[in-house]
């Protein structure tokens, strides 16, 4: 299977198709595939290579989850905590009976931030968090169920913050990265010192922007009392994904990674991994159940979600459960729960919504 990823990898970089990609797949808590190809920075011709961290925008709330799920298992939360006991301010405009599972399932209600939202506001967690807080429901918690793209980041991260004392960047390094050794390479908030490493994200073809007609039909970008869940400014793209303030601010529905640290991660959920296992195997059992299958409000139509997962493979499935997150760009990390099998996938070539890599690979695992 080395082989033959490689294989494929070097062909799409060859092609034009992608600049610089990495793909990493670990089955029963072993890795069995690490490889990488082309370069990470097409101006300097910086080679990609395995340790080589990448943006990789919504693939981020993955860790985000995790973080969540690990503090679950230390007893430090429970998912049907009210946010409030933490975070009081957040119960503002009826918000008081939203818990820590309806913020794992994007159930708050509260899937916006302010319309006008920009980067800056992004990499200023407590303004973020301050408009959070003023924000009305759109649904009652729990009601019905609507991609949090940035929300989903800040809610948790806060109800993180306030439980431990500390920001999400530094529970994911102490409590994860660290004991998994991948701590240079699995990121929320990237540090100065390593933001050389970090790769360039690349859009030759200038398709990164969100056409207009899918800005105007698509539910995510309504407005509702000056909130939306796409706020125009602050959209994913190659430039959003270069600037050294989002890249080093904790903004934690995105995430800075390689493909084999956050296999190891999403492994290391399920299986014990060179001695380490994040949750017990009942937790993993809960966490990776279907919570919701009804639709979103944000996506317009059924989507099916865990405790802070997707159900759903950017490639037929069979049937079979795969958790996971992809982000627009393309990168995107999945795990199929009855083999036991993760497979990452992270790349600087940068396109709104497009898992085309990502399903060329698929037959080699299936």
């Amino acid at each position: 299977m080395q082989d033959q990823v490689q294989d494929a990898i070097e062909r799409l970089v060859e092609s034009g198709a992608e600049t610089g990609i990495q793909v990493a797949v670990y089955q029963r808590g072993e890795a069995v595939v690490d490889a990488v190809a082309g370069v990470a920075d097409a101006e300097t011709g910086r080679p990609m290579t395995s340790d080589t961290p990448v943006y990789g925008t919504s693939a981020g709330k993955a860790l985000t989850a995790t973080v969540v799920h690990v503090l679950v298992e230390k007893g430090v939360l429970e998912y049907d905590t009210p946010i409030v006991e933490f975070w009081p301010e957040f119960g503002a405009h009826g918000k008081e009976g939203t818990t820590v599972r309806h913020a794992l399932t994007h159930s708050t209600g509260v899937p916006g931030v302010p319309e006008d939202t920009t980067p800056e506001d992004l990499c200023d967690w407590d303004k973020m968090c301050a408009a959070i807080e003023a924000a009305r429901p759109w649904w009652a918690p729990g009601e019905k169920t609507g991609y949090h793209a940035q929300s989903f980041g800040y809610i948790l991260g806060e109800v993180v913050r306030r439980a431990t004392g500390r920001r999400i960047s530094a529970v994911l390094r102490d409590e994860i990265a660290g004991p998994l050794g991948v701590a240079g390479e699995l990121f929320l908030g990237v540090p100065a010192a390593d933001l050389p490493r970090v790769a360039r994200l690349d859009d030759p073809s200038g398709t990164s922007e969100i056409p207009a007609e899918m800005l105007a039909s698509m539910p995510m970008f309504q407005v509702v009392n000056g909130y939306t869940a796409g706020p125009p400014k602050a959209m994913p793209s190659a430039g959003f994904g270069n600037r050294p303030d989002v890249l080093a601010a904790d903004i934690p529905a995105g995430g800075t990674m390689t493909a084999r640290a956050v296999a190891r991660m999403m492994a290391a959920l399920m299986d014990e991994v060179d001695g380490v296992r994040l949750v017990s195997p009942e937790r993993f059992r809960e966490l990776s159940a279907v919570a919701r299958d009804d639709r979103d409000e944000m996506f317009g139509g059924p989507s099916a979600k865990s405790l802070g997962f997707l159900i759903g493979a950017p490639w037929p499935a069979e049937g079979r459960t795969v958790i996971g997150w992809g982000g627009s760009g393309g990168n995107g990390v999945f795990a199929d729960v009855e083999s036991r099998t993760v497979v990452a996938v992270s790349k600087n070539r940068f396109s709104a919504g497009d898992f085309t890599t990502v399903q060329k690979l698929a037959p080699i695992f299936t």
